[in-house]
């Protein structure tokens, strides 16, 4: 599948690096998709869904948030609320130059960022997470004891996949900030929910919370054997491979 470099401003002023995954004709849909925790747009999970999903004809949007992969910045300025930022400029980006971003795609914490953000994304009318945590302040439990030292100095320097990542108390202040049950229920747009019932970093039952937070149309599909970061290429494309299925009921009649 055509597979293209781009870049836009992101939400604190830094250019963003995208890819842009688009099948042989004119994409069905456009679809906007949000990498885990400190990961990039060129994980595995983020590169099989994206590319699979162009196989079955979306278009796809996939970048790095500010500081990270390709995009310029500091990681250790950023936040939640930045991430939330920096998806908003990737949909007003995409709607300005190709399409309605009409669907969102977040993986583990940017599952949790396109929930937060849909809310503000008037054209997207379905919304998919991927091992999402319920409360985004969740990814706090991956600081272990260097927490307390965050509170206490300020800052410190955490270990995340085998990579320093400095972590600012202002970063913690904004996760433990998000009312993420209310937009939830505010969301009003149709919800899959996909987990693995094996997955170590975001336990199933944050899956539970999610579903049960929002309103129907939703749904739960469970990626059974996979890990979080869906490294195996089968459970990923077993993944977009079901998103392509499910979200073509909500696509605009013409694309259908």
């Amino acid at each position: 599948m055509p597979n293209q470099r781009v870049e836009f401003p992101g939400s604190l002023g830094y250019a963003l690096a995208g890819r842009l995954d688009t099948p042989d004709s004119e994409p069905v849909a456009w679809a906007l998709f949000a990498h885990c925790f400190t990961c990039s747009k060129d994980t595995k999970a983020a590169a099989y869904i994206a590319q699979a999903l162009a196989g079955a004809g979306y278009g796809v949007l996939r970048f790095d948030f500010t500081g990270l992969g390709g995009s310029g910045g500091d990681f250790a300025n950023t936040h939640f609320s930045s991430n939330v930022g920096d998806l908003l400029a990737a949909a007003d980006w995409l709607r300005a130059h190709h399409g309605a971003p009409t669907l969102l795609i977040g993986h583990s914490l940017g599952g949790a960022a396109v929930l937060a953000a849909a809310g503000s994304v008037a054209d997207a009318r379905a919304v998919v997470t991927l091992g999402a945590p319920f409360d985004p302040a969740h990814v706090t439990h991956q600081f272990g004891a260097t927490l307390q030292l965050i509170e206490a100095e300020g800052q410190a320097q955490v270990q995340l996949g085998g990579r320093p990542f400095t972590i600012r108390r202002s970063f913690v202040e904004d996760v433990n900030g998000q009312a993420q049950e209310e937009r939830i229920h505010a969301l009003r747009r149709p919800l899959l929910v996909m987990h693995s019932p094996s997955d170590t970093v975001v336990d199933m039952d944050n899956a539970r919370r999610v579903f049960e937070a929002a309103l129907h149309p939703k749904s739960f599909v469970a990626l059974d054997g996979a890990d979080h970061l869906l490294t195996r290429p089968a459970d990923a494309r077993f993944a977009a491979n079901v998103i392509a299925a499910w979200a073509a009921r909500y696509l605009p009649a013409a694309a259908r």
